[in-house]
């Protein structure tokens, strides 16, 4: 599993040298990773305004800079109204409309290399004093490769809102932009938590025996917390939290009509607005239930203190954000929720990673 010990194990002091600082190193990637949770919540309410496809052009380095222009300004604008999105939903709504839709992505794209800058300097100047423990240095490699691929990934996505007929992205691809922004902060997180803790807490040993059980439990609830937020890209990609506005029936009904309606059967994971829906919605359910029995399990088993606390952030984080998704379906997506929604969601990550951390099996 890519958040396993065995994958990214502690570091031992001889692998860290005399030299090195891993607190230093740590609070960096705690801080990069703060920024990724803070692009998601940009990439959200960028979607929900209709925003991404307003910057025709991938310029890694000319577009760093807004127009500059009003001839500049023009030129993108007229690249604009040759896309689907004008025609079909903003004809005519001027240079003013298309600055609004304009600022939003340009902050999307800057913070993306602001992301960049503040990994890849504070990356070598820590090299350059030897501050990194020369066994991360591979993984740290391997997150600004995954950084950069992230970037060429999000173009992808957006190249495919230009096509025939299309008003927005590729649900596929958004699903796909979403999952590496999600893998990256989990990753990075992961990286640091080792850093900070390089050795599991221990525990009485009546406790101890029940310490692999409670972590099972906590890494369900991750797991599904992870496939509901991948159903819940197909929800924002078919735009299918804009139907169905009641809960807990879809329609009066527990499973909604037309529920296989779509052919090839496969389909209906990823196009049908009344399964995708209803899958995101049992899914959250399922982690919910996951959630309370991992709190349960926690304060039976768990000795008052942090390891039951952070099972309780979990569940916590959980239940705040079912409630959140319940409240955006009943009021029809509005931007500030639905941004909300997909902000407090990269915080259930965490608050799963920490647990998850937390519990791992202390070294025999």
């Amino acid at each position: 599993m890519p958040f396993d010990a065995r994958t990214f194990p502690a570091l031992s002091p001889a692998e860290r040298g005399d030299r090195n600082n891993p607190r230093a190193v740590a609070l960096w990637l705690l801080a990069v990773a703060g920024l990724i949770w803070i692009m998601v919540a940009i990439g959200g309410a960028t979607r929900l305004t209709g925003s991404g496809l307003s910057i025709m052009e991938w310029a890694p380095l000319s577009g760093t800079l807004p127009p500059l222009s009003e001839a500049e300004w023009q030129r993108l604008y007229d690249l604009y109204r040759t896309i689907p999105q004008y025609h079909l939903l903003n004809a005519g709504f001027g240079m003013e409309g298309f600055k609004r839709i304009f600022w939003l992505e340009w902050i999307h794209r800057f913070w993306g290399r602001l992301i960049g800058l503040a990994y890849l300097l504070p990356f070598l100047w820590l090299w350059w004093r030897g501050a990194i423990p020369r066994a991360l240095m591979p993984r740290l490699w391997l997150l600004f490769f995954l950084g950069g691929l992230q970037g060429a990934i999000g173009w992808f996505m957006v190249a495919s809102g230009f096509e025939a007929d299309r008003t927005a992205v590729s649900p596929y691809r958004l699903v796909l932009h979403l999952s590496m922004a999600f893998l990256l902060f989990g990753l990075i997180l992961w990286t640091a938590l080792g850093l900070l803790r390089p050795a599991p807490e221990r525990l009485p040993p009546e406790a101890e025996a029940a310490r692999g059980r409670v972590r099972r439990q906590v890494q369900a609830v991750f797991w599904l917390a992870v496939a509901t937020m991948l159903a819940g890209g197909f929800v924002a990609g078919i735009r299918a939290g804009f139907t169905y506005n009641t809960f807990p029936l879809m329609d009066g009904r527990l499973i909604p009509a037309g529920y296989l309606d779509l052919s090839p059967l496969w389909k209906n994971l990823t196009a049908n607005i009344a399964a995708v829906q209803f899958n995101h919605r049992l899914l959250a359910t399922l982690t919910g239930l996951a959630a309370a029995g991992a709190a349960l399990a926690a304060w039976r088993h768990l000795p008052p203190g942090r390891l039951r606390g952070l099972v309780w952030l979990l569940a916590g984080a959980v239940a705040a954000q079912y409630a959140l998704g319940v409240l955006t379906l009943l009021h029809v997506v509005p931007v500030g929720l639905g941004t909300l929604h997909q902000t407090v969601a990269v915080g259930v990550l965490a608050a799963g990673l920490v647990a998850w951390h937390g519990l791992r099996a202390p070294r025999t």
